[in-house]
């Protein structure tokens, strides 16, 4: 497993926008979320054991976000070709298994996630009504094989903080997960 660190986009970023297919073929774009308190894109696969990992709280943390106004989005821009566990059709049966409440959406040019400056899956990036980047990093300090718990407390306590007016205080700790699987480039 090589570990790689999230990049910590600049908070206040922008959110860069993006229109890509679900894994039923149909365009699901940042737009859709215009009418939400909050926007959350989390950069996952479906082979890393990062995400393997924690796809259970991913699963819980959708539920419970999406109820509460928040417009959630996970991206996988892994190469599918190479990672052909990363595939859309495998996506489709991820989606099922795992339960995602939420679009599950394919990044095949990786333009969207080099646009995040997106480097690891799972890979977070909460945005504010405005859609500036209030929160990137780890969803908690839960890895494969450490024991700590797998809560999503980082993540849900940003979330927290901006759902109810407060300011999202406290260290950011960059998420840690599995490199995106980059195509070669010309």
């Amino acid at each position: 497993m090589a570990k790689t660190e999230s990049t910590m986009l600049p908070l206040g970023t922008i959110a860069p926008p993006f229109s890509l297919p679900d894994t039923e073929g149909h365009l699901v774009s940042l737009e859709d979320a215009h009418d939400k308190k909050a926007v959350l894109v989390m950069f996952i696969c479906n082979h890393c054991p990062y995400v393997v990992h924690v796809a259970g709280e991913l699963a819980r943390l959708g539920r419970d976000y999406l109820a509460r106004g928040v417009a959630v989005f996970a991206i996988n821009a892994n190469d599918a070709v190479a990672y052909p566990d990363d595939s859309p059709a495998r996506m489709a049966e991820e989606v099922e298994k795992r339960g995602y409440p939420f679009p599950y959406l394919f990044d095949e040019t990786q333009a969207v996630a080099a646009a995040y400056h997106a480097a690891c899956t799972p890979d977070f990036f909460l945005f504010d009504e405005t859609r500036r980047l209030v929160y990137r990093g780890q969803l908690d300090d839960s890895r494969p094989g450490n024991g700590k718990p797998n809560d999503g407390r980082d993540l849900r306590a940003a979330l927290d903080a901006l759902l109810e007016g407060r300011a999202v205080e406290g260290a950011q700790k960059p998420s840690l997960g599995c490199n995106i699987k980059w195509k070669a480039r010309d």
